[in-house]
């Protein structure tokens, strides 16, 4: 290779580079098309009235993968913010927050070990890790903030978001029966569904990206 090729490339991947005018649009969109998708929600039998399934983080993975890590939280971050200032918020913003945090507990692990070897293996184990860590984060999250906001911001005690656990399963009589028979499998099922769609629209979309020239 000569040292004009060689510099050539160089200069495309510096215009192209992590804080390129692509990138800052790629992660743009990203974030639009997540928080769009996050109006779209579907309940699941298995879960209480409140607890609906959306696929925003669909956009978002897809763009961890494409971008890096850093590109997966700026498009969670934007999700959530469009989201905010268009609907609002019930709990002061602390709802938004945790789902923030419980997004960003799902995509990171994934893009950190992708990142580190792009193989298609690679990738599952990333989603698989961060299926893990987002149902673990999610219990923990549910438990101790998500649940006593919405209490607070609906006037409700804990019991009486129990109750409607209840109401759907028998097993739940209690703040850890609900966080284990409602949130943990709610958080299972999500990760694995977005997974899914992720690996069969990731290469699709992945090419368009890299062909602007962004990666």
């Amino acid at each position: 290779m000569s040292k004009q090729q060689s510099a050539g490339r160089n200069g495309s991947r510096a215009a192209g580079g992590r804080f390129s005018a692509k990138y800052v649009a790629f992660v743009g969109i990203f974030g639009a098309i997540a928080s769009v998708l996050m109006f779209l929600e579907f309940p699941l039998p298995f879960a209480p009235p409140f607890y609906e399934l959306d696929f925003s983080e669909v956009p978002v993975l897809i763009g961890n993968f494409a971008l890096g890590p850093v590109a997966g939280v700026l498009i969670e971050l934007i999700k959530i913010l469009i989201h905010l200032v268009i609907k609002g918020t019930h709990t002061a913003g602390v709802g938004e927050i945790a789902n923030f945090i419980i997004g960003c507990s799902f995509i990171l692990p994934a893009g950190i070990i992708y990142v580190r070897h792009k193989t298609r293996k690679n990738a599952i184990v990333g989603m698989i890790a961060g299926t893990l860590l987002m149902t673990v984060i999610g219990c923990f999250v549910n438990a101790f903030i998500l649940l006593p906001a919405y209490g607070a911001a609906f006037n409700m005690p804990i019991d009486a978001l129990i109750e409607m656990g209840t109401a759907v399963n028998k097993s739940i009589n209690s703040l850890f029966t609900f966080v284990a028979f409602a949130v943990a499998p709610f958080n299972l099922f999500k990760g694995v569904v977005v997974s899914v769609i992720t690996m069969l629209l990731y290469k699709h979309v992945s090419g368009l990206i890299h062909a602007s020239g962004v990666n």
